[in-house]
């Protein structure tokens, strides 16, 4: 029913649960400052929920998740001091325990020589903030109040004068409003001002309300322009800038063509990747071959179910293995659905975080994992190099998944590719296509995962003699007898966070991966895609992209942040709608093949006309009339008579001239009713192209 790490709202106050027991569970005050660890009856808060008193809430902390501050950054170094510091007390199973809590910090003091008060805080703020190493990230975000108005008293602020004469002026809410009044009169128009003019007609205001003022004490250009910046938006300024059918014409964003109007219990996991013995045909031509298929599989140690898989062509990679993670981490619902298998929720019910994944060494290594285990407190094991073994229950799936097909299915491999006499290749047996193999891969872990019994599972001393060794079976009992180790946590932030990530360029066709472009609201309010010399944008931004579909990517406008944008694919770029990434690279790799192709036919037809142009010209310039007796007055005086004479000559060479025929009378038509006018007049599409599109 509960979750480690899920925040309740009991008593009109917010809890986050801890731990989990059989019949209890381990929560927190969030918002008390004082608050230690309680334990609660599990069935008591099930009719707190029943009465309407216990609210499931959002995570008031969940934007710890997006923070990832720099190596070596002063955040960082004081968030891993902290964890290590008070580590000891997390790692005890007893830290919940007020008496074994308090021996484990006086403990922590002898050794470290930290104090009590300073391990309670950090204990209850990792606590509070969702149990991962970033609850005990410094609060700078709040430090300096950042695109904020600042007040001073009797100093102006900023630093002092060092070459201009004078001690400057105080900027309060009165200079604002001239500000505001000058900028909007000679700035925010479509005359051209420049900001210095604006400026000097402000210091003509001014003066008019302070006579006698030194220029020196006038609040200077640098002040006003902090002004303009701070309350002015940049695509407020640009379109204020020019005039109404400019800004449509020439600034306003692009994010469409004119061509478009005429045309998607765990405590470890294991995780690892196989080639499936098995050839598969294309799901478009079953006549193409298309090779053997990589199956990753992420598996529960525990229950032996099986979390979460990946089937397809990429090579074992972090790319594919982020893909089986993700499905492992959430709901499979949908995805069953869409291979036509009805389940519910409780069918497989393996959705949440683990507590750590054992993997191999190579496609779990990296800065990008490393989100993974500091934003939501996954441990990262990676195995040593040839030691298959140590994975031996995600190892030991892949032959009983075999065991289930190879009987039965053609273009198994069998053997090796030299043929002996009268042998057939095994490879051009292939009849599976992609979706049907991964129908039969889903079917067998549906039937594993509810049914399968395990008889080499080696039961635990508190296990039931009457309790079924079947995955499911064996996961509700883990989660009603042992201590639920799965935990919750936004599907976005979690998939974004594992997506591959690359730099996109902006400009004002949009942001650029790959040579396809996309936009996105925030980029358009922003100001980044208007054309104008005025647009301020970043050259290149961090992006994530999800290499099975292309019709989005993510932005992270901010640095050492997972914060995203999420943007589409622009109409420019509409020849990839429904593609993946894959698709979109194999593509742009013909067409590249095919301009090149094209490029040397062309520049050998234009070599040829080049050639005809200058032949001509030479055999005019030899074939010039003699200009007699005529001067050069009268022959530019007889233009229009000659223009005249060569246009009769043309009318008369272009004249239609019907022969004459004759032919039998026709019968006469009598129309039962009055034939409508047809219409022939050409389709308006002016609203379409030069509308604004409200949609992007």
């Amino acid at each position: 029913m509960f979750q480690i790490n899920e925040v309740v709202e009991y008593n009109q106050a917010l809890y986050r649960i801890l731990i989990l027991l059989p019949d209890h569970l381990i929560w927190i005050a969030l918002e008390d400052k004082s608050a230690f660890p309680r334990l609660m009856s599990q069935s008591e808060l099930s009719t707190a929920i029943d009465e309407e008193i216990l609210f499931r809430r959002q995570d008031p902390y969940v934007e710890l998740a997006f923070q990832t501050p720099e190596e070596g950054s002063t955040a960082r170094v004081k968030r891993d001091k902290n964890y290590q510091l008070i580590k000891p007390l997390l790692d005890s199973p007893e830290c919940y325990l007020p008496k074994s809590r308090s021996a484990i910090i006086n403990k922590i003091i002898a050794e470290q020589g930290s104090t009590k008060q300073t391990l309670y805080r950090l204990a209850r703020r990792y606590w509070q903030r969702g149990q991962t190493p970033n609850a005990l990230l410094p609060d700078y975000k709040n430090s300096g109040a950042k695109g904020k108005k600042r007040t001073g008293t009797a100093k102006k602020l900023g630093r002092p004068r060092k070459d201009m004469p004078g001690m400057g002026v105080i900027i309060d809410d009165f200079i604002e409003r001239l500000f505001r009044i000058a900028i909007d009169k000679y700035l925010l128009t479509d005359k051209g001002y420049s900001f210095p003019y604006a400026h000097r007609r402000f210091k003509t205001i001014y003066e008019n309300h302070f006579p006698d003022t030194p220029e020196e004490e006038m609040p200077t250009n640098w002040q006003m322009l902090h002004f303009y910046k701070r309350e002015y938006q940049q695509a407020e300024k640009i379109q204020a800038r020019v005039s109404r059918i400019a800004f449509n014409k020439d600034v306003r964003p692009i994010i469409s063509t004119a061509n478009t109007q005429v045309l998607g219990p765990g405590s470890r996991y294991e995780i690892d990747a196989t080639i499936a013995d098995i050839y598969l045909v294309s799901d478009s031509d079953r006549g193409n071959i298309v090779g053997r298929p990589v199956v990753y599989m992420v598996k529960d140690v525990f229950s032996r179910m099986v979390a979460g898989f990946y089937v397809g062509f990429e090579n074992a990679s972090y790319v594919a293995a982020m893909q089986s993670l993700a499905m492992a981490m959430t709901d499979k619902v949908e995805l069953c659905r869409q291979y036509g298998f009805e389940i519910d929720s409780e069918d497989w019910p393996a959705v949440g975080l683990p507590d750590a994944i054992l993997a191999d060494r190579g496609e779990m290594l990296g800065y990008q994992i490393e989100s993974l285990e500091n934003n939501f407190s996954v441990r990262i094991e990676n195995t040593p190099p040839y030691r298959g073994e140590a994975k031996g229950i995600v190892e030991r799936s892949f032959k009983a998944l075999h065991a289930d097909y190879s009987a039965f299915a053609p273009g198994v491999v069998t053997g090796t590719k030299i043929k002996k006499r009268g042998d057939k290749d095994y490879r051009l047996d292939a009849r599976l296509t992609i979706r049907e193999f991964k129908e039969i891969l889903l079917s067998s872990i549906l039937y594993h995962n509810q049914f399968a019994v395990l008889e080499k599972y080696d039961r635990d001393i508190d296990m039931p003699t009457d309790l079924p060794l079947v995955p499911k079976e064996l996961w509700n009992w883990g989660l009603q007898h042992r201590t639920g180790r799965l935990r919750a946590a936004s599907y976005d932030a979690l998939r974004v966070s594992l997506l591959p990530r690359i730099k996109a360029t902006l400009s004002d066709l949009g942001a650029c991966a790959f040579g396809v472009y996309y936009t996105s609201e925030e980029l358009i309010k922003l100001g980044w895609l208007h054309r104008s010399p005025e647009t301020v944008r970043p050259e290149k931004i961090d992006a994530a992209y999800d290499p099975g579909s292309a019709d989005h990517i993510y932005l992270f406008p901010e640095k050492n942040s997972t914060k995203y944008w999420i943007c589409k694919l622009a109409d420019r770029s509409r020849e990839f709608v429904g593609s993946s990434f894959w698709d979109v690279w194999q593509l742009q790799a013909q067409q590249k093949q095919t301009m090149a192709k094209s490029k040397v036919v062309s520049e050998q037809k234009k070599r040829h006309h080049e050639e005809f142009v200058v032949d001509k010209i030479k055999q005019a310039v030899k074939m010039a009339a003699d200009t007699g007796s005529l001067s050069n007055a009268e022959r530019i005086a007889a233009i229009n008579d000659n223009k005249r004479k060569e246009k009769a000559v043309e009318r008369r060479e272009n004249a239609y001239r019907p022969e004459k025929t004759t032919r039998d009378r026709e019968a006469d038509v009598v129309h039962l009713a009055e034939p409508e006018e047809p219409d022939y007049s050409y389709p308006d599409h002016i609203d379409e192209l030069f509308g604004e599109d409200d949609e992007l």
